[in-house]
Formats: structure tokens, C-alpha cells, sequence
């Protein structure tokens, strides 16, 4: 239950600061929000994750839900097990939606976060929860595949 939660609050704070970007700013307008950090930049972005695979809107949303179906797949049992996975896969999940409502309804993606100095990408709520919940998933698989080896016993090792 609280992946679906998780994914619904993604998904509502990624339409919600979506449509107040589209609200109060052109595509291409930018604001200092810190000075020399970060801005917010209205950018309508028709290319998948750091411009790769293209402007193909249908290209793009198979592909999120082919990655999501093969994350749900490969983290099944961690899902099961694991409150953090769960909470990490379901900012995934939201935000994955996020976008693909983006890509369904605009043809792109919006993104506004914009770190000029440090991170050549502009981009959004539900990509920052992406990121994490990935990130999350990677060191979660990382530390189950430890377990095991650390309870080795090295009265048990030949």
C-alpha cells in the first residue's frame, strides 16, 4: 500500500509545480530563484532521460513502461521485503507517470529545475524522484547481494 501512496503524491507534487510553471512562465523563461544556483527555467523538453532516444512521444512512454515493468519484475521480492525499496520504487512509479501524462497530453516533458552552473539539464519533480528512487533500488540490491558473503562464518569456509 505504501508504494501506491508514495506514486500518488509524486505524481500530484510533479502536475502540481508542472502547472504552476505553465501558469506563470513562456517556454524559455527563466527566474533566479538562488542567485548563481538555481533558476526556474520553463523548458518543453520532447526527448527522453538527458536527450537520449529522440522526440518520439510513443517511443519514449513504451520505453517508460517497459523499464518500469522490468524494475517491478527484477525488484519484486525487495518490494516485498523491504519498506525502503517500496518507498523507492513508488517514486518511480509516480514519477514515471508524471511524464508519461506529460508526453500524452503536451507531447513533452515540462521541466523547470534548472542548476545552470553545476548540471547542464533542466528538469523536474518527477525525474528528481526517479533518480532517487533508482539510486535507492541500485544500493538496495547492492547491500542484498552482501548479505550473504558477510554471514559467512570463517569457522564454516574451508
Amino acid at each position: 500500500m505504501i508504494l501506491w501512496i508514495v506514486a500518488a503524491l509524486v505524481f500530484l507534487l510533479d502536475r502540481w509545480t508542472k502547472s504552476l510553471i505553465t501558469a506563470h512562465f513562456y517556454p524559455g523563461e527563466s527566474a533566479i530563484v538562488v542567485p548563481h544556483l538555481l533558476w526556474w527555467t520553463y523548458v518543453q523538453n520532447t526527448h527522453g532521460a538527458f536527450g537520449m532516444f529522440g522526440s518520439q512521444p510513443a517511443l519514449l512512454i513504451g520505453l517508460a513502461l517497459l523499464v518500469l515493468a522490468l524494475f517491478a519484475y527484477a525488484f519484486r521480492d525487495a518490494v516485498r521485503s523491504s519498506l525502503l525499496v517500496r518507498i523507492a520504487f513508488g517514486g518511480i512509479v509516480g514519477g514515471a507517470a508524471g511524464n508519461i501524462v506529460d508526453r500524452l497530453q503536451h507531447q513533452y516533458v515540462v521541466d523547470f529545475i534548472d542548476f545552470k552552473t553545476i548540471w547542464p539539464n533542466v528538469f523536474n519533480a518527477a525525474d528528481s524522484c526517479i533518480t532517487v528512487g533508482v539510486i535507492v533500488l541500485i544500493l538496495a540490491s547492492l547491500r542484498a547481494e552482501r548479505k550473504p558473503a558477510e554471514s559467512v562464518k570463517p569457522s564454516d569456509s574451508v
